[in-house]
């Protein structure tokens, strides 16, 4: 039988992973607290999911540009997701730079 797992562990794997909440919960408890076998099964759940998802299309996101030191060169990024409530998170903005 698989026991609760504490708040804190759900925490640091939620952290960890930014994955939701009940997922999380779900895979602790599945893997009776053992992190690496709890960020294993998110893995596998979450490229399930997104091959469910994948003829949908993504129609919203961001357009980031960057120029270098010099001004000589210009990068042009646009990171695209499915709806205007991601493309406005601090998470897919930092995505963005990050990309850039």
């Amino acid at each position: 039988m698989a026991t609760k797992p504490s708040a804190a562990l759900v925490k640091k794997l939620r952290d960890m992973t930014g994955s939701p909440l009940k997922d999380c919960m779900k895979v602790l408890a599945e893997a009776d607290g053992d992190m690496e076998k709890s960020k294993e099964l998110l893995r596998k759940r979450g490229l399930a999911a997104a091959e469910k998802r994948s003829d949908r299309l993504a129609t919203e996101g961001l357009i980031g540009l960057k120029a270098d030191e010099e001004g000589n060169t210009v990068t042009m990024v646009q990171v695209a997701c499915e709806t205007d409530f991601v493309a406005r998170t601090d998470r897919f903005r930092e995505g963005l730079d990050a990309v850039l």
